[in-house]
């Protein structure tokens, strides 16, 4: 129930899985967690009951008045982890009657358990709470001189570094411009300075495309890419400069010239024929949507499970081990497990994180899902998603001047709304999953799967920056995007890095780097909670807060009425303080950070 007025006003009543309401957000079983209730005075509230369901049953336990003031009151109430997941909400009793507050918001009636507030014993790895992901498609990055590809395979095409992107034709995905790991590694000083702590790179085994997600073998890292020794060297640079390093694997399919796949279509005897979905009656197989390259695994074979993610021999446990991956991120991980009659998706996910945790722990496990990943990020499975519809497309949404048509194969013409539809949309994804799945999940502009930004939002480009790096959730930058990389395709997106500076959008790549150094310093942004303020079809405003302080952040996309502030606070970025009774600015396009003085 967010209300919008003259004055800047939050939600009536509020509580989110940050450790500003929540004690303890990643308790273990038998630990006691307190869990707080922040109360606008106008609600009139005379108690607080706290629902929680243990073991199939809901219980209430009735909160205490922690503390108050004239404009709000604190209510905490203790609960006890006794399962792995627990579900709960706050019933608030009131003059006018009882309320109801969930993670969707304030009702005045009872509500289903969907959008229950969750905390979930499941572990994050630390380093997730100040990550920010540097996204590479190795190819595309940097060359090395340690590198230098003499032959290639035949479906390769070499290119120059300056040779435009042969985009929307045969020829796309077998350009081959020789970007290494090597060439990575010999650019960490680049990235680091840039801010990101976290490489996260596309497929780096062996193929028949540049993309490389039809994997030949997953046996070993592509030469062209330097091999297993650049893979090894680039992970053990990185962890002396206390970053992480995420690999990028298929679990739902591999490609048609895999080894596997052609030992299991000649031998129907074989072990590997169990791997795919063969007919061999009508000579054909199961794919990726459609595409005859990529054939589909059926997880039903536990010899496949065992060499792909299930136990210490797995492709998933080795390049942790003998390689010093970080973790994964998971190609296509909505498919994976799912063919007609079979869903084996949860077991796919929940034995991959298992052979994880048991081969080095402090690992993250992502999921790439473009649609509503909240059925998947509930349990023992994927830690986070790729947050493509819960934030790529509500800002896509908003800020996507130049985007005619739809994307992500939806019909008509592109999606077009306010920023208030964008708050509720992503209030809305956010509300379904636990807190802790919700801020570990890769927040993203674009990526080697969509246009550039630059291209979707043109004048708005700045504006997505800055949600970007202020929302919760990892941020994650395509590689090019801070300097100025366009594209209004996938392929024409995927171009090589332009090391020459003088090429650069030099305002873009300083705002970059200004916005990542301000959620360094300021733990809020990564691991605070969030509050929607006012929101308007031009403009939001939303507030970032933890026990040190609070952050408040509005966003213009264009002139719109004028909110009176609240609050004194100080601008982070050089433009104007915020004094309670006057108005805070409407001019467009822009965006303010403030930090609110303590007394506030």
């Amino acid at each position: 129930m967010r209300e919008q007025g003259s004055q800047l006003r939050g939600p009536l009543a509020h509580h989110d899985g940050s450790a500003l309401y929540v004690s303890n957000p990643q308790p273990n079983l038998g630990e006691s967690v307190e869990l707080s209730l922040r109360a606008c005075r106008n609600l009139h509230v005379d108690e607080v009951y706290l629902r929680v369901v243990v073991d199939g049953e809901p219980h209430y336990t009735q909160a205490r008045l922690r503390s108050q003031d004239p404009q709000e009151q604190w209510w905490t109430a203790t609960v006890e982890i006794v399962n792995h997941i627990t579900s709960y909400r706050f019933r608030l009793d009131t003059a006018a009657g009882s309320l109801w507050l969930n993670a969707g918001g304030l009702h005045r009636h009872d509500i289903p358990d969907a959008q229950d507030f969750r905390l979930t014993t499941y572990q994050l790895p630390t380093w997730t709470n100040s990550a920010v992901i540097y996204q590479i498609f190795p190819d595309r990055f940097a060359r090395s001189p340690r590198q230098r590809n003499e032959t290639y395979p035949d479906w390769a095409l070499p290119a120059q570094w300056s040779d435009p992107v042969a985009a929307n034709t045969p020829e796309g995905v077998r350009q081959i411009y020789g970007g290494s790991l090597y060439g990575i590694e010999e650019h960490l000083d680049y990235i680091q300075q840039l801010g990101a702590n976290t490489i996260y790179l596309t497929p780096f085994f062996p193929a028949r495309s540049n993309h490389r997600y039809d994997a030949s073998t997953f046996a070993h890292v592509d030469p062209l890419l330097g091999g297993d020794q650049a893979l090894r060297s680039l992970t053990n640079a990185a962890h002396l400069r206390s970053m992480h390093v995420l690999g990028d694997l298929t679990l739902n399919h591999s490609g048609v010239t895999h080894e596997w796949f052609a030992k299991g279509q000649a031998d129907p005897d074989s072990p590997e024929a169990g791997f795919y979905y063969f007919d061999r009656q009508a000579g054909t197989y199961a794919t990726f949507d459609g595409v005859e390259s990529l054939p589909k695994f059926d997880h039903r074979s536990a010899e496949l499970r065992r060499r792909l993610y299930d136990g210490p021999q797995s492709v998933v446990a080795r390049y942790i081990r003998d390689f010093g991956l970080d973790g994964w991120r998971i190609d296509v991980a909505q498919s994976a497990g799912k063919y007609r009659g079979v869903d084996l998706s949860d077991l796919v996910a929940e034995r991959t994180h298992a052979t994880m945790s048991a081969t080095r722990s402090n690992l993250l496990l992502l999921a790439e899902h473009q649609f509503d990943a909240s059925p998947t990020l509930q349990g023992p499975g994927w830690q986070g998603a790729m947050a493509y519809a819960a934030f790529t497309k509500p800002v896509w949404a908003w800020l996507g001047a130049c985007l005619r048509e739809n994307a992500w194969g939806a019909p008509g013409p592109a999606e077009r709304f306010g920023g208030n539809d964008m708050a509720d949309i992503m209030q809305e994804y956010a509300s379904l999953v636990p807190w802790q799945s919700f801020a570990a999940s890769m927040t993203l502009l674009d990526s080697h799967d969509t246009a550039r930004f630059r291209s979707v939002a043109g004048p708005y480009q700045s504006l997505g920056v800055a949600l970007l790096m202020t929302l919760p959730g990892i941020p994650s930058v395509f590689s090019g995007d801070e300097v100025g990389i366009g594209g209004s395709g996938l392929e024409e997106g995927r171009q090589p890095f332009p090391w020459n500076e003088n090429s650069w959008d030099r305002p873009l790549y300083q705002l970059y780097r200004s916005l990542i150094a301000l959620r360094h310093e300021h733990p809020c942004l990564s691991q605070g909670g969030l509050r929607w303020l006012n929101c308007g079809q031009e403009f939001v405003t939303f507030e970032r807060a933890d026990a040190h302080e609070t952050l408040l952040v509005q966003v213009n996309r264009g002139e719109h009425s004028p909110v009176i502030s609240t609050v004194n606070a100080a601008n982070l970025l050089g433009g104007p303080d915020l004094t309670a009774g006057q108005t805070m600015p409407t001019q467009a396009p822009s965006f303010h950070i403030w930090r609110i003085n303590k007394q506030e």
